[in-house]
């Protein structure tokens, strides 16, 4: 019970982001597609955080899902927003920078 309350309140050891990229993971960056073009993750779809609601058909609930923005706010709010929606293994990376030493 407590592990759960704690996954829940996002307390406890951090994802390996490593590990879910290479298990086939989606990066979806939801920053501004202006945002985007000025650098970003290679392999990585770019969904803004307005656009997600009506462009989740694009992701498979069954794969992994990290999402990321400028500072991990928005993708945090992405991540909400899938986890309502189905989608069970979503991880927020914060910063895209965050993932660059995992580029692809």
């Amino acid at each position: 019970m407590i592990e759960k309350i704690k996954k829940m309140l996002g307390i406890g050891p951090k994802a390996n982001l490593g590990e879910v990229i290479a298990r086939g993971a989606v990066i979806v960056d939801v920053r501004t597609t202006g945002e985007y073009a000025g650098g970003h993750i290679n392999g990585s779809v770019n969904i803004p955080l307005a656009a997600l609601a009506g462009q989740m058909a694009r992701l498979k609930k069954d794969k992994p899902v990290i999402t990321c923005c400028a500072s991990g706010m928005r993708s945090s709010s992405a991540k909400s927003m899938l986890q309502a929606n189905g989608f069970t293994e979503v991880y927020n990376a914060g910063s895209w920078y965050n993932l660059k030493k995992f580029e692809r």
